[in-house]
């Protein structure tokens, strides 16, 4: 699960006006990573072009998924994932950066913003944060957590029958022992019988 490019926008009348973006390039060649970066803000800010005002959406481009979110004030983001990324957690990032960039940065700015201009630190903090889902997300540690649970829980079980498996088996020897130690200690009885005559 990784996340590639988290990026905040302005949507238009006729284009999306990039304001900042953050980028997490490593698994791509040093050689690739340019080209990499140039396509995934082209085609955030085509999304988010492309997006209503005030809805969300995922598009699904070869192995990566884009996930966008339009405001009713026209200023979105978007995410690029691989496929593997949880989608609501996707979701509850953008709308956390969302909130956190229209409180820090004046929307005066919003339109005719670049990423040189607006002043907003948090991007990188936040897709360096939300890398691993589990530890981001709450919700999505706690069912990691009951996820656990359950397997633990199911290892559980199968002791248990397996311990129950063995406990039957040796209830039923000592149910056989039993009878032998009572045939054993009616012939001790006899050995030792004949030696107390005298």
């Amino acid at each position: 699960m990784k996340l590639y490019s988290l990026s905040v926008l302005y949507k238009g009348a006729t284009k999306a006006n990039l304001l900042k973006a953050a980028y997490d390039l490593s698994s791509f060649s040093f050689f690739q990573r340019s080209s990499v970066q140039e396509f995934m803000t082209f085609t955030s800010a085509l999304i988010a072009e492309r997006t209503s005002v005030g809805t969300r959406a995922s598009v699904k481009e070869q192995e990566y998924l884009c996930h966008v979110y339009v405001r009713n004030d026209n200023l979105s983001a978007v995410v690029i994932s691989d496929s593997e990324y949880p989608q609501r957690v996707c979701f509850t990032l953008l709308d956390k950066v969302l909130e956190e960039f229209s409180r820090q940065v004046d929307s005066i700015d919003w339109p005719s913003g670049n990423p040189d201009t607006v002043s907003y630190k948090g991007l990188d903090i936040h897709l360096s944060k939300y890398q691993n889902p589990r530890e981001a997300d709450a919700m999505t540690k706690v069912q990691a957590e009951l996820d656990e649970t359950k397997i633990i829980l199911h290892n559980t079980m199968e002791s248990l029958l397996e311990r129950g498996e063995k406990l039957d088996d040796l209830v039923s020897k000592s149910e056989h022992l039993g009878n032998q130690s009572k045939a054993f200690y009616k012939t001790a009885r006899k050995q030792n019988s004949c030696c107390e005559i005298m």
